[in-house]
C-alpha cells in the first residue's frame, strides 16, 4: 500500500452561493483573519477539535489549513461532518464578524465560505489509520464483505468475517460469506479479488461494534440480493409447512399482504394470507414482492406518525413565547433611557447621520404611519387577549412521549386477588383481542409503569405474587390474551430483578398463549424482542436462532412500535450489521433511524448521534427530493451537539438545515433558541438570529401569524440595533409598528417610544421628537409611559441643542419618576439632567446632579442598572479630574471598575480601566500604576478580541518599559514589542509593522546586540520600501538613523542613514522641514566626528533652507553652527563674521536668561578668535567686555570671573595698561573671594562653548 498519510489540507474559498463564483472582497477578508488565527491559533484548535480534526498549521497566504488525525474515529468523524457541510459553516462562523451575518444580500449575491477538502487525500488517510488500527473491513469485487488484517501490498488477503480470523479481539462481525475460497478459483477471478475497497467509515465503525460470538451464524449468512425493502403484496414462490403456530403455512403461488415491510437481508418477515386471513412469519427467500419500494423516505418511515419523532416534545409553543418575549423585549418602553453620548455637540441639520432610503423609510412616511396606527389604537381594547394558539403544529401538535395516556385501569393491593370474580373486569380488560393505547404504559421500558398501574404496591415481590394469582386466574378462565400480558409483566418483574430463567418462562408461557395471534401486534413485538435478549444473554445458540431473526423481522418491519426492552438496541445493531453485510441502504437507513429512535426514547441521545448523521448522509446520497422532517432532523441532531457542548458544530447544524428545506416557523423559532444557547459569550444577541428570524417572518402565510409579525420584526429591530446598525433595525420596528396595530394601546405605544429612541440613535433627534409628540397628542400613554417619553424628549432636544426645554422635560420626567417610585428612572433622570448641565457649562451644578444619582445607583442591584451605573461614575470621575480634586475622580474611575467586574461586563470593564490609564499617565504620572492599569487593558482587549486595540496596548506598553531606563525594563519592551508586531502583521498594517521592527531594532541598540540592531533595521526599511510610500521610507531612515545619532556608540552609522537615504527622499518629496532637520543633525553629528569639513556642505543647506521657510531661529543655529566648523577649520574672520550674524537675528530687547547666557558665551568665544587666532589683544579686549556687560546682566558670577580674569591678563600683558589690570584683577579677586576660589591664574586660559562639538581648539 505504501506510505499513507494523516495529514489533510482544507482549502478555505469565498464564494457566491447561488453561482458558485469566487468572491474576491469577501476572500481578502477570510485571508485577514486567517492571518490573525496564524498568530494565536487557539480558538482555530478550538473549532477544529470539535470537527475531531486536530490543527497542524495555517497558511493565511494560501487560505489553507492542515489537519491531522489519530485515530480512525476522527477521521470518521471529521468525514461525516464534511459531509454534512458542518465545516464550511464552522469555519464561517469563526472567521465571519457578526456584521458579516447581518448583511442583507439578494439570493444571487449572497456569498458563504466553502472548505474544499481532496477526496482522496481523505481516502488515503482514512485508509492510512485502518491500517495503523488493526483488521478493517473490505468490499470484495463479489460484493462480498471480508476483514483484512494489512497493507495489500503486504500479502495480506481478505478473509471470511469469522471471530476466528480477522475481527478485533473482543469484537465481532456479520458472517457475509461463511464457505471458505474455492480451490478451483480461475486466476482472472483472483486477480480480482486482489483489489479490495475499505468500507465507509460508519460501515467500519458499525461490523467492529463488539458484539456475541453467539450472533455470527444467526439468522444465517447474508448474501447481497435485491436491496429494496418491499410492501404490499408479494407471490409464495415455493410451498411451505410452519413449524410452529407463529408461521404461515402456504402452497406455491398463493398471494400474501405484507404487514410493514419485508427488510432485505432479514430471513423474516409478518405477511397475511390474502384467502385465509391468517398472519404469521413468512420466509422471505419464499416470496416474489410485487411492490418494491423505490424512495427511501418510503423505507425509513413505515408510516406518517414515525416522521413526527425528530419534533415530540422539542418545542412548544409555550418556548416559543418565551423566545420572542426575550428577543423582542427591551426596557427602553418603562426604563428611562441614559444619555450616554458624553459632551455631544449640538446636532445641526446638515450634519446628520440620514441612512440611504432603501434602509429606513422617509421622516415624513414613518410620521404617517405613527398617525395612521394611532387613529386605529383609539379603538382598540387597552389589554388584548394573546391568541390561544399561534398554529405552531409542528411544534405542539404530537403528543410527547414522556406525557403518554395514562392507563385507564389501576391494581389496588387491597383488591382480593385469590376470587376470579373479582378480578373478572381486570382479566376482561386485559384480554382485549388488539392493542389499546393504554396498554402503552404496560409496554414500554421507558414509562413508569410500577408507579402509575401498580402505585399501591411498594414491595416488587408483593406485586410479582399477586400478579401471579392473576395469571392463575386467566390461566383457569381460558382468558389467553390476558394471560399473555399478565406473563409478559411477570417476565419484565423478572428480568428487572436480573431473574433470567424466571423471565425466560414467563415470556415462553406469553408466547404459547399468543398462539400464533398477532391481533396486538405490538404486544407480539414486546414478548419477541423480550425473548430475544433473555436468550442472547444466556448464550442459547438454538433458540437464538429461531428467535433472534424473527424479533429483527418484526422490530425492523412493524410500523410505529413500542420500545420495550432496553436490549432492543442491541438487536437493531445486529439488524443494522446484516443490513451492512447485504449491502441494502434502505434496510441500514431504516436501522439507523429505529436506533435513534430507540436511544432518544430512553434518554441517551449522545449514543442516537451517528444513526442520526448517517440517516442524513444516506438521505442526501440518495438523490431524494427535500421534505419537512430533515429540518426537524437537523435541530434534533443540533439539539444533541448542544447537550454534548459543541456548540460551532449545533449553529453549523441548524444552518445547514435552513438551507436544506424550507423551514417551517416551528422550525425558524427553534433555530433562534439553539442560536441563542450556543453563540459565543460576547453578544448577548448574536447576529446568526437574524437569518432565522427572516425565515420565520417569510413562513407566515397572508392573512395569519398577524400576532407573531409583531414580535418577529421587533425582535429583529432589537437585533440589529445591538450590533449598532440603527438604520434597518429602524426598518424593522416600523414595520413592528404597523402589525401591532390591533395589539392594544400599551404595546403600540411601547413600539412608538422604541422607533423614536432608534431615530436617536441614528442621529435623527427631529424625527424622534416628531414620533414623541404624535404620541402626546393622542393622549394614549399611561404616566409611566409619559415619563419615558419626557425623558426620551430631553435627550433629543439636548442632542438638537434646545437646552432650556430640555431642563424642564427632564424635570417632568424625575417628577413622574419620584411619583411612581421608580428609584432606577430617578437615578437615570439625575444623571441626564448632570450631562445636561455638564454640556451647559454649569460644572459645579452638573456634580451635584451626578453624586445625587451615584446615591440611588449604589442602592440598586447591579444586575439591574450595573451598567449605566458604572457610565455615571466614569462621568463623575472625569469631572472631578478636570475640576478636582484629583484623587476623587480616580476613586470613581477605581469604583466604575469594581462594579463592572462585579456584573461582568467586559466593554464597561475596559472604558474604566482606559480611564484610569489616562489618569495616571496624564493627570497624576505613575510609572508603575501606568503599566498595571495598561497590562489589565491589554486583557480585556484580548477577551473582546480587538486586535486593533490590543496592538496599540502593546507598543503604549513597550514604551512604558522603554522609560524605565533597566535592562529587565528593557527586555520587558523587547517582548511588548515583538508581540505587536506580530499583530501589526496580522493586520496589515505596514506603517505600524515598519515602526515595530525598528523599535525592536532600537532596543536591541540599548542591550548593546549590533548583529540584532542591523538585521532589525533593515527588515523595517524592506517594509517602508514595499508600501511605495516615500513619506514612510523618510520617516523610517530618519528614526533609524536616530537611533544612532541618539546613542553612545557606533554613531558614525547614523550618517548613512542621513544623509545617503533620508534626506534624498526630503528633497524629491519637497519636504523642507525634514530637509532642514536632516540638515542640522548631519552638521552636528559630523563635528562631533571631526568631520568639519564635510559638515560645512549641510551648513550652508540648512541656512539657505532656514531663509527660505522664514524660521529665524533655525536660521540662527545655522549662522552658529558655521561659525563653529569655520572656527575649527582655522577661518577665524569667517567664524566672527558668522557669529555676529547669528547674534543679530536675536531678540530685542532680551526676553529670557538664557538669551542672555547666550551673549556671555559667543562673545567669551569671539573674543578669544580675535585673542589666539587673529592675535589682535585691542578687538578681543572689546569683545570681552561685551560679555563681561551681559554677565553682569545675567548675574553669573562664575562667568564674571572668567572674564575679568582675562581682561586683566590682557590689559596686564598686552594692552599694558596697569590701573586697568590692577582692577580687574581686583574685581577677579572679590568673586574669586566669595566664590570661594583660592587661586586667580592670571595666563589667560581658554573657554569652552556650551556644545562639545563646537569648543575651539586653541595652542597652549
Amino acid at each position: 500500500m505504501g506510505v499513507y498519510p494523516t495529514d489533510l489540507t482544507l482549502q478555505l474559498l469565498a464564494v457566491r452561493r447561488k453561482s458558485r463564483l469566487r468572491d474576491p472582497g469577501l476572500q481578502q477578508t477570510l485571508r485577514g483573519q486567517l492571518r490573525l488565527l496564524e498568530n494565536d491559533s487557539r480558538e482555530m484548535a478550538r473549532v477544529l477539535g470539535e470537527l475531531s480534526a486536530r490543527l497542524l498549521s495555517i497558511h493565511s497566504d494560501q487560505d489553507r489549513i492542515v489537519v491531522t488525525f489519530k485515530t480512525f474515529e476522527e477521521i470518521w468523524k471529521f468525514s461525516t461532518y464534511h459531509a454534512l457541510g458542518f465545516t464550511h459553516h464552522c469555519l464561517a462562523n469563526l472567521l465571519m464578524d457578526q456584521a458579516f451575518w447581518l448583511l442583507l444580500p439578494s439570493e444571487e449575491e449572497e456569498t458563504a465560505i466553502q472548505v474544499h477538502v481532496d477526496e482522496n487525500a481523505l481516502r488515503l488517510t482514512h485508509e492510512s489509520l485502518l491500517i495503523q488500527e488493526g483488521p478493517f473491513f473490505v468490499l470484495c469485487p463479489d460484493h462480498h464483505v471480508r476483514v483484512m488484517t494489512g497493507p495489500r501490498d503486504a500479502g495480506n488477503g481478505p478473509q471470511a468475517l469469522r471471530q476466528a480470523s480477522g475481527a478485533p479481539q473482543g469484537e465481532a462481525a456479520p458472517e457475509t460469506d461463511s464457505s471458505p475460497p474455492s480451490p478451483s478459483v480461475s486466476s482472472e477471478e483472483v486477480a480480482v479479488a486482489a483489489a479490495p475497497e475499505p468500507l465507509i467509515p460508519f460501515h467500519q465503525w458499525a461490523l467492529r461494534i463488539p458484539q456475541d460470538p453467539i450472533d455470527d451464524a444467526m439468522g444465517g449468512p447474508v448474501m447481497p440480493g435485491n436491496p429494496l425493502m418491499a410492501v404490499g403484496l408479494a407471490s409464495a414462490l415455493a410451498d411451505f409447512q410452519g413449524s410452529g403456530p407463529e408461521e404461515m403455512t402456504f402452497r406455491g403461488g398463493d398471494l400474501i399482504e405484507i404487514l410493514g415491510a419485508q427488510v432485505p437481508s432479514l430471513p423474516w418477515c409478518v405477511g397475511r394470507h390474502a384467502a385465509s386471513g391468517r398472519v404469521g412469519f413468512v420466509r422471505s427467500s419464499l416470496i416474489s414482492m410485487q411492490g418494491p419500494v423505490s424512495e427511501l423516505e418510503s423505507a425509513i418511515f413505515l408510516n406518517e406518525e414515525e416522521k413526527s419523532f425528530f419534533s415530540e416534545g422539542c418545542f412548544s409553543e409555550e418556548d416559543a413565547r418565551q423566545l420572542l418575549r426575550r428577543m423582542s423585549g427591551t426596557d427602553v418602553c418603562s426604563v428611562y433611557s441614559l444619555d450616554s453620548v458624553e459632551e455631544a455637540e449640538t446636532e445641526q441639520p446638515q450634519e446628520k447621520e440620514i441612512p440611504p432610503p432603501c434602509l429606513s423609510p422617509e421622516p415624513q412616511e414613518t410620521l404617517q404611519k405613527v398617525k395612521n396606527v394611532l387613529e386605529q389604537c383609539k379603538t382598540c381594547p387597552g389589554c388584548p387577549q394573546e391568541p390561544a394558539s399561534w398554529g405552531l403544529c409542528a411544534a405542539s401538535s404530537d403528543v410527547s412521549l414522556q406525557d403518554p395516556e395514562e392507563p385507564s385501569f389501576c391494581l389496588e393491593a387491597e383488591d382480593d386477588w385469590e376470587d376470579p370474580e373479582a378480578l373478572s373486569s381486570l382479566l376482561l380488560f386485559l384480554n382485549a383481542p388488539g392493542y389499546k393505547a393504554s396498554f402503552r404504559g404496560l409496554y414500554d421500558v421507558a414509562l413508569p409503569w410500577l408507579s402509575s398501574v401498580f402505585r399501591s404496591f411498594s414491595d416488587e415481590e408483593e406485586l410479582t405474587g399477586r400478579l401471579a394469582q392473576a395469571r392463575g386466574a386467566a390461566k383457569k378462565a381460558g382468558l389467553l390474551m390476558a394471560l399473555a400480558r399478565l406473563c409478559f409483566l411477570l417476565g419484565r418483574l423478572c428480568s428487572r430483578r436480573l431473574k433470567l430463567s424466571q423471565a425466560r418462562v414467563y415470556f415462553e408461557e406469553a408466547l404459547g398463549a399468543l398462539e400464533g395471534s398477532f391481533g396486538d401486534l405490538f404486544l407480539v413485538v414486546a414478548v419477541y424482542a423480550n425473548l430475544a435478549s433473555i436468550y442472547r444473554k444466556q448464550k442459547n445458540r438454538e433458540k437464538c436462532a429461531q428467535v433472534v431473526p424473527k424479533a429483527m423481522a418484526l422490530l425492523l418491519g412493524t410500523p410505529d412500535h413500542i420500545c420495550s426492552t432496553e436490549a432492543e438496541g442491541e438487536l437493531l445493531q445486529l439488524a443494522l450489521r446484516r443490513a451492512v453485510g447485504g449491502q441494502s441502504l434502505q434496510a441500514e437507513a431504516r436501522a439507523c433511524f429505529l436506533l435513534a429512535r430507540h436511544h432518544v426514547h430512553l434518554k441517551q441521545p449522545e449514543e442516537a448521534l451517528p444513526f442520526l448523521e448517517r440517516l442524513l448522509l444516506l438521505h442526501r446520497d440518495s438523490g431524494a427530493p427535500e421534505a419537512a422532517w430533515l429540518s426537524d432532523c437537523y435541530l434534533l441532531l443540533a439539539d444533541i451537539y448542544s447537550r454534548k457542548c459543541l456548540p460551532h458544530l449545533v449553529l453549523s447544524c441548524v444552518k445547514v438545515a435552513s438551507l436544506r428545506t424550507r423551514g417551517s416557523l416551528a422550525g425558524s423559532l427553534r433555530s433562534v433558541n439553539l442560536v441563542l444557547q450556543n453563540a459565543p459569550q460576547p453578544h448577548s444577541l448574536p447576529a446568526q438570529t437574524s437569518h432565522y428570524l427572516r425565515q420565520a417572518l417569510a413562513s407566515l402565510t397572508p392573512g395569519t401569524g398577524q400576532a407573531l409579525r409583531g414580535p418577529l420584526y421587533t425582535s429583529l429591530a432589537q437585533l440589529y440595533s445591538h450590533h449598532g446598525c440603527h438604520g434597518p433595525a429602524i426598518t424593522f420596528m416600523t414595520q413592528a409598528v404597523e402589525a401591532s396595530a390591533i395589539a392594544g394601546v400599551r404595546a403600540i405605544v411601547d413600539h412608538l417610544v422604541a422607533l423614536a429612541w432608534l431615530h436617536v440613535l441614528h442621529g435623527q433627534s427631529p424625527v424622534a421628537l416628531d414620533i414623541l409628540q404624535s404620541v402626546r397628542d393622542a393622549v394614549v400613554a399611561s404616566e409611566d409611559q409619559e415619563g419615558v417619553i419626557a425623558n426620551m424628549v430631553a435627550v433629543a432636544l439636548k442632542r438638537t441643542g434646545r437646552t432650556r426645554q430640555a431642563a424642564e422635560s427632564y424635570y417632568r420626567a424625575l417628577r413622574v419618576a419620584r411619583d411612581l417610585g421608580q428609584q432606577r428612572n430617578q437615578a437615570v433622570g439625575l444623571a441626564n439632567f448632570g450631562a445636561l448641565c455638564l454640556h451647559a457649562g454649569a460644572s459645579r451644578l452638573a456634580q451635584h446632579y451626578l453624586l445625587e444619582a451615584v446615591r440611588l445607583f449604589s442602592r440598586l442591584p447591579l444586575g439591574e442598572c450595573g451598567r449605566d451605573f458604572t457610565h455615571v461614575l466614569l462621568q463623575l470621575g472625569h469631572l472631578c479630574t478636570r475640576q478636582g480634586p484629583a484623587q476623587q475622580g480616580k476613586g470613581y474611575y477605581e469604583w466604575a471598575l469594581l462594579v463592572a467586574v462585579e456584573m461582568g461586563h467586559v466593554e464597561s470593564q475596559l472604558r474604566a480601566v482606559q480611564r484610569l490609564c489616562h489618569f495616571y499617565s496624564a493627570v497624576m504620572p505613575s510609572e508603575a500604576q501606568c503599566v498595571i492599569y495598561h497590562e489589565l487593558q491589554l486583557s480585556l482587549a484580548c477577551k473582546v478580541a480587538d486586535k486593533v486595540l490590543e496592538g496599540q496596548l502593546l507598543e503604549t506598553i513597550s514604551q512604558l518599559y522603554l522609560s524605565l531606563g533597566t535592562e529587565r525594563a528593557y527586555k520587558s519592551a523587547l517582548d511588548y514589542t515583538k508581540r505587536s508586531l506580530g499583530i501589526f502583521i496580522d493586520l496589515q498594517k505596514k506603517e505600524k509593522e515598519a515602526h515595530a521592527w525598528l523599535q525592536a531594532g532600537k532596543i536591541y541598540y540599548i542591550l548593546r546586540q549590533s548583529e540584532l540592531v542591523d538585521l532589525y533595521i533593515q527588515v523595517a526599511q524592506n517594509v517602508a520600501l514595499y508600501t511605495g510610500d516615500p513619506n514612510l521610507g523618510l520617516e523610517l531612515f530618519e528614526a533609524a538613523g536616530d537611533i544612532f545619532f541618539d546613542g553612545a556608540w557606533e554613531r558614525e552609522k547614523a550618517v548613512s542613514f542621513y544623509r545617503d537615504r533620508a534626506l534624498p527622499l526630503a528633497v524629491t518629496t519637497g519636504n523642507r522641514k525634514a530637509e532642514l532637520r536632516l540638515c542640522n543633525k548631519l552638521v552636528a553629528l559630523l563635528a562631533t566626528l571631526e568631520e568639519p569639513q564635510e559638515g560645512l556642505e549641510f551648513a550652508h543647506m540648512a541656512l539657505a533652507l532656514s531663509i527660505t521657510l522664514g524660521d529665524r531661529l533655525n536660521e540662527r543655529v545655522a549662522y552658529h553652527r558655521l561659525a563653529a566648523l569655520q572656527h575649527r577649520l582655522g577661518h577665524g574672520e569667517l567664524a566672527e563674521h558668522f557669529y555676529l550674524k547669528a547674534l543679530s537675528l536675536c531678540n530685542s530687547p532680551l526676553e529670557f536668561d538664557e538669551e542672555t547666557l547666550y551673549y556671555v558665551k559667543v562673545y567669551l568665544v569671539l573674543g578669544d578668535i580675535i585673542f589666539y587666532d587673529l592675535k589682535d589683544p585691542f578687538d578681543a579686549a572689546g569683545y570681552y567686555q561685551l560679555a563681561l556687560a551681559a554677565a553682569v546682566d545675567l548675574g553669573n558670577k562664575k562667568a564674571q570671573l572668567k572674564i575679568y580674569t582675562r581682561l586683566a591678563t590682557i590689559y596686564h600683558n598686552f594692552l599694558l595698561d596697569r590701573e586697568k589690570s590692577l582692577f580687574f584683577y581686583q574685581k577677579a579677586r572679590t568673586f574669586a573671594t566669595e566664590l570661594n576660589v583660592r587661586r586667580v591664574n592670571l595666563p589667560p586660559l581658554p573657554l569652552c562653548g556650551w556644545a562639545p562639538w563646537l569648543a575651539p581648539s586653541h595652542p597652549r
